[in-house]
């Protein structure tokens, strides 16, 4: 019998694939978000291969350990590629509740920048200083590449994988949201500004730093009202599933 905290993070979970879609974060089939169990936080809830991101429920998530194993019911496909990612950052972040993978246009144009993300306005500012980089190697398929997948995100709560896409860490599935929907628009914003041809003006790393921890502090708790105000657009929209 699945526990109340379970299909807590269930809804979450269903409502951030929902959202990602929403907002034309989504490609197709591909890419993937895992949330830790409560109350069994060696096991991960990850989303079936072949849902459109759309379609993903409470119900349909499957749930796999931290050797990728399916531990509840019929075994359905799961990407072998988010079983790789996923695993490895649950494994090696225990602050990880929810992890968030992307491969939009913005997101990956920007990740083949070899200046990777400027600190070019306020919402870029959000990851000053916080964000990893991690080469292209290949389709992440080899577990090998987990050690060094982790130890380029270290502590920061944001990825940018070269040649590939975007990756968040959140200690709750509204903050990986929100840092995964900042690190969007920061890329769409990137890309209109070079895109303009015009001479780009950049703030100090002084001010850089100052409005990163700013960020952070987040005295008015915008993260976490952000979500609620997601929550309520999921239930209107997706009817609650």
């Amino acid at each position: 019998m699945t526990s109340s905290t379970e299909t807590a993070m269930r809804q979450e979970l269903a409502a951030a694939y929902r959202l990602i879609a929403h907002f034309g974060m989504d490609d197709l089939i591909h890419t993937h978000i895992s949330a830790r169990l409560p109350e069994e936080p060696n096991h991960l809830l990850i989303n079936r291969y072949g849902d459109l991101f759309g379609e993903v429920t409470a119900d349909s998530l499957a749930v796999i350990d931290h050797q990728g194993r399916q531990m509840r019911g019929t075994q359905v496909p799961i990407n072998t590629a988010g079983i790789v990612i996923h695993t490895a950052v649950h494994s090696a972040r225990p602050d990880a509740i929810c992890v968030m993978h992307t491969h939009t246009a913005a997101g990956v144009a920007v990740s083949c920048l070899e200046e990777g993300l400027l600190p070019l306005n306020q919402t870029a500012l959000l990851f000053y200083g916080r964000v990893g980089y991690h080469a292209f190697e290949e389709i992440a398929l080899d577990r090998d590449e987990q050690q060094r997948l982790v130890a380029d995100l270290g502590d920061n709560r944001a990825m940018i994988l070269r040649n590939h896409g975007l990756l968040t860490v959140g200690r709750s599935v509204g903050e990986a949201f929100s840092l995964m929907y900042n690190l969007e628009q920061a890329c769409r914003i990137q890309l209109a500004v070079l895109g303009s041809g015009r001479p780009v003006h950049l703030p100090s790393s002084d001010v850089c730093e100052r409005t990163a921890a700013q960020y952070e502090a987040d005295p008015d708790g915008a993260a976490e009202l952000e979500w609620l105000a997601l929550r309520r657009l999921s239930g209107l929209v997706f009817d609650g599933r």
